[in-house]
């Protein structure tokens, strides 16, 4: 994993992604009694990482590259739903209820954050690219806004692994590891790469919505019961009122259900890039082009620019790779060095400086590789 340039993802990192919400509006969570809680733990303990999250025991997810998803369409009933919590914050701060829970969360997140380094370690440094989450709940209300179709972002994972074991009884302990690949998944959508989901249900929410609605029209019937001259009409409004919404609540809660559904089975189709031994081979496909490319652009410094000290060499190859195709990385100058001297084309001078032999002299040293073997064989083939 760590050739290919995939790391774990950590608790920050996935804090970070689940900050928010873009297509996927329902709360999923993992069946834990369905997954194995000793493989992976024994791992860990084995090999011991920082800030892994506290599912880490049970699966483990590996990602590499940020990327960039947009959707464009009308969301009617996000934007509702965007108006209704707005209402509601504004009734929340103007009652003072907000101050409470603000300062109940702030004592919340001053206790979790005492528990994490203030350090910032070199693998949490990231390159200078950055994609802004554009969300309805932070979109400008106006009518327009409102009745035209708007454009939400969402920064992605470019690639993703999933590494898990299912739960087993005693007798069956050879069971197998699955391994999981994914491609482009919404950082606020990282659910659906998760392990045995379980089907989901209600959110608290939409209780608090049903049972206040339930509360509040029960309350307005006795009320117009009681009253000495009792209007039908009345008591028929109020019914018909708390049974709508709480049919619009239930309704929303199936459309959600519909798109999630729907979410899982695209993601399944469209996002999912193999599984099991096809994605262990797409990795050693990877480390392989990763070698190889260090490899060769290492060389090509030496031998056009000339010789070069170790910290010299890194830096020309990460200039070379940012003028050449605009990415910035950090180039890992000691593998490749090391490979072209166990080759015997790079070699030092007396004061620590590399240097290469010609580019002829190179492929006499190196020989005929595997690949032409292979396609000498090929023309023979064809040509006989």
């Amino acid at each position: 994993m760590e050739k290919s340039n995939f790391k774990v993802a950590t608790d920050d990192e996935i804090d970070v992604a689940l900050s928010g919400q873009y297509l996927l509006n329902l709360p999923i969570s993992v069946d834990e009694s369905k997954l194995d809680k000793k493989l992976l733990k024994r791992y860990f303990e084995e090999h011991p990482q920082d800030n892994l999250p506290d599912f880490s025991d049970k699966y483990v997810i590996f990602r590499r590259g940020i990327g960039m998803d947009q959707t464009t369409d009308y969301f009617f009933m996000e934007k509702v739903d965007m108006i209704i919590a707005r209402l509601w914050a504004f009734l929340l701060r103007i009652t003072g209820i907000s101050n409470i829970l603000s300062r109940r969360s702030s004592r919340r997140r001053q206790k979790k954050d005492t528990k994490k380094s203030d350090e910032i370690t070199p693998d949490q440094v990231q390159d200078d690219f950055s994609v802004e989450r554009i969300r309805i709940e932070n979109m400008e209300l106006s009518f327009h806004n409102l009745v035209s179709k708007i454009t939400i972002q969402e920064p992605t994972f470019d690639r993703i692994i999933v590494v898990y074991r299912q739960a087993g009884s005693n007798a069956n302990t050879g069971r197998g590891i699955y391994v999981k690949h994914f491609k482009n998944i919404p950082m606020a959508d990282l659910e659906i790469v998760l392990p045995e989901k379980k089907n989901p249900g209600l959110t608290p929410m939409d209780w608090v919505k049903f049972l206040g609605s339930a509360v509040v029209g029960l309350v307005a019937v006795f009320g117009s019961v009681e009253m000495p001259k009792a209007d039908l009409w009345v008591i028929f409004a109020v019914l018909s009122t708390v049974i709508g919404y709480c049919a619009k609540t239930y309704f929303t809660f199936q459309a959600n259900l519909a798109a999630y559904q729907n979410l899982i089975t695209q993601s399944m189709y469209d996002k999912q890039l193999d599984s099991g031994k096809g994605t262990l081979l797409h990795l050693c496909d990877d480390v392989i082009q990763q070698e190889v490319k260090e490899v060769i652009i290492s060389y090509f410094i030496l031998m056009e620019q000339g010789k070069a000290t170790r910290q010299d060499l890194d830096k020309r190859c990460e200039e070379l790779i940012e003028d050449e195709f605009g990415e910035r990385c950090n180039f890992d100058v000691d593998d490749a060095v090391q490979k072209l001297e166990k080759l015997g084309i790079v070699s030092r001078d007396t004061i620590g400086r590399y240097y290469c032999v010609g580019l002829k002299h190179a492929n006499e040293i190196i020989g005929t590789t595997t690949e032409e073997l292979v396609l000498k064989a090929k023309q023979t083939s064809s040509g006989a």
